[in-house]
């Protein structure tokens, strides 16, 4: 195969053929047929078809590493399925790796019940990460999140159901288990999100409609949808190779709010059980840091108030609830709100972490945003994730966080100082031999 078959085959919807050109690559790789230039950039973010991405979880690994990242890290909504080959698929191509999980969880319970704090949808539920997960434990988290996906996907039928009632006078016609279920890896523990909902929704739109002015007159004139200028002109180009998930983004921005349908706590778990069984697991939970949206640096926000005003109250809670760690995007703040972050979770011994969300194709995987002064500290911590991870997969006192660990009594910065010099230590091709170096 030539490198476009291969770039092609490695992000197949057919396991076997990602499993033989990511080992194929590999061959590629050690023997230097192929290189690419390594930066210093790290993402630890990247969602894969296990819950919602255009890469499955071999091509999310080959992005990043075309991409000169120096760590990839796998993290899906209510889904760890994609783990065992995101880490197979970066060994092969040389790429350090890590494995996490994002969900909901419920602050009902909590003084903040009637906040909106990270979550632009509902009050008093936040979105969190577990990180760092160690990979005897991938199949216990699955098990852990198993009835969430269950009461996820009673909601999801709802909601499209609710959405036909919506469209169908136009000529959709909207199945959950015809349409939107084969969008996904539900059958092998993948989630289903909104984001396939409206994914299945833009695919019938274009099937309808075709790509190009009739479609746009379908929008404009018929769901009386505003678009901007730059809307138009991607709805128009029918060469445009991210046609349907600009299609989606219309969609989310026009339909979301009036098909969603709230969550349960039986979706949504009490915070303090999510916690507890990260750090039960040897993993590092983390909450995630959204702050208030001014002028949306990115461009995908709009305007709107969130954990910015009682942000100390928050980290405290935080603190009293059993976070080891916070996670947040730089390219989505400000620098003063990260130094106000920064200066708060130093105060509360909280591990900082990384990463960009990647969920669309028109998302670059790189991020050098954090190469700036206010975030190179990052990239220390994305390092000394890869060597928590390693190492209490193969001995959990080595755990970051492990009260056994050798290093417990160093403060927290000088022990991800020691596991991000081990991290950048490691060959990628054989990660777990990282155990050697701690010996």
């Amino acid at each position: 195969m030539d490198l476009q078959q291969l770039e092609k085959a490695i992000n197949s919807a057919e396991k076997p053929a990602r499993l033989e050109a990511s080992r194929f690559f590999g061959t590629l790789i050690r023997s230097g047929s192929l290189s690419r230039k390594a930066l210093e950039e790290v993402n630890n973010h990247v969602h894969t078809t296990w819950s919602f991405s255009p890469y499955e979880p071999s091509g999310a690994a080959y992005a990043a590493w075309k991409a000169g990242l120096g760590i990839v890290g796998s993290i899906d909504h209510d889904s760890i399925g994609a783990a065992s080959e995101l880490l197979n698929a970066s060994k092969d191509l040389g790429i350090a790796s890590t494995v996490g999980f994002e969900l909901r969880v419920s602050f009902l319970d909590t003084p903040l019940a009637d906040r909106k704090i990270n979550n632009p949808d509902s009050l008093g539920i936040v979105y969190m990460c577990v990180h760092g997960v160690p990979h005897q434990k991938i199949e216990e988290v699955s098990q852990f999140l198993k009835p969430v996906n269950k009461e996820r996907n009673l909601r999801n039928k709802a909601q499209v159901q609710a959405l036909q009632a919506l469209v169908g006078q136009y000529g959709f016609d909207l199945d959950f288990e015809r349409d939107v279920v084969p969008l996904s890896h539900s059958a092998e523990g993948g989630s289903i999100t909104e984001r396939h909902i409206l994914y299945a929704m833009a695919k019938q739109c274009i099937a309808m409609f075709g790509k190009g002015e009739k479609l746009l007159r379908f929008l404009e004139k018929d769901l009386q949808i505003a678009l901007s200028q730059n809307v138009q002109s991607l709805m128009l180009d029918v060469d445009n190779p991210h046609y349907a998930y600009d299609l989606l983004g219309v969609f989310k921005s026009s339909f979301l709010p009036r098909f969603f349908i709230q969550p349960g706590k039986a979706e949504c778990p009490d915070v303090r059980s999510v916690v507890a069984f990260g750090n039960s697991i040897g993993a590092i939970p983390a909450y995630a840091y959204l702050g208030d949206v001014a002028q949306s640096v990115t461009g995908d926000k709009k305007a709107e108030k969130f954990e910015d005003d009682f942000l100390v109250e928050l980290m405290d809670l935080l603190s009293d609830i059993g976070y080891p760690a916070i996670t947040y995007m730089p390219p989505r703040n400000t620098l003063e709100q990260m130094k106000r972050l920064q200066g708060l979770a130093k105060e509360r011994n909280l591990m900082e972490i990384s990463g960009v969300d990647i969920n669309s194709s028109r998302q670059s995987m790189n991020c050098p945003e954090l190469l700036q002064p206010s975030c190179r500290h990052l990239v220390d911590s994305a390092w000394a994730l890869v060597a928590h991870e390693k190492l209490s997969t193969m001995n959990a006192e080595l755990g970051l966080f492990h009260p056994a660990n050798p290093y417990a009594q160093k403060s927290l910065d000088e022990r991800l100082g020691i596991y991000a010099t081990l991290g950048r230590k490691m060959d990628s091709h054989h990660p777990l031999d990282l155990i050697k170096l701690f010996e």
